[in-house]
């Protein structure tokens, strides 16, 4: 079993099994994204991501994703603006599917994603900055 299968998994259980409804392509690209991996000139590792969406006038959005209260929605044309056209073009290209779809299914998802990376309110030391660091995290919310 991959590493990615595993953080799947993993991911899976910390959701209560949503992450199961979500395609897995989409998936690892978000994971790819929040560890830093994802090229085309997008933010870099969690708090890299934390970082553009203040920069992008969404800080109250991915605060509330880190926060214990309720998750803000964001729109795909929204992440699209904060990630930059290039990320999200190269994320739909990747998986073969258009910009809006990348985007819609990339909004649904991080919120989530974010959200269960920071049970405890705050960005972890370290920042999450590589999937076995996001793997560790996750496999601490089963």
């Amino acid at each position: 079993m991959s590493l990615m299968d595993n953080l799947l998994g993993s991911l899976g259980g910390a959701l209560g099994g949503q992450a199961q409804q979500q395609a897995n392509p989409l998936m690892q690209a978000a994971m790819a994204l929040l560890a830093g991996q994802q090229g085309g000139g997008g933010a870099g590792g969690l708090g890299d991501l934390v970082a553009a969406f203040t920069k992008g006038g969404m800080g109250d959005v991915v605060q509330s994703w880190i926060g214990t209260g309720q998750n803000l929605p964001i729109s795909a044309d929204q992440l699209q603006q904060v990630l930059g056209s290039d990320t999200i073009a190269g994320l739909a290209k990747q998986l073969g599917m258009s910009q809006q779809d990348a985007g819609s299914g990339l909004a649904d998802l991080l919120p989530q994603l974010v959200d269960t990376l920071t049970p405890q309110g705050q960005l972890p030391q370290g920042g999450l900055g590589d999937l076995g660091s996001i793997m560790a995290a996750l496999g601490g919310r089963r």
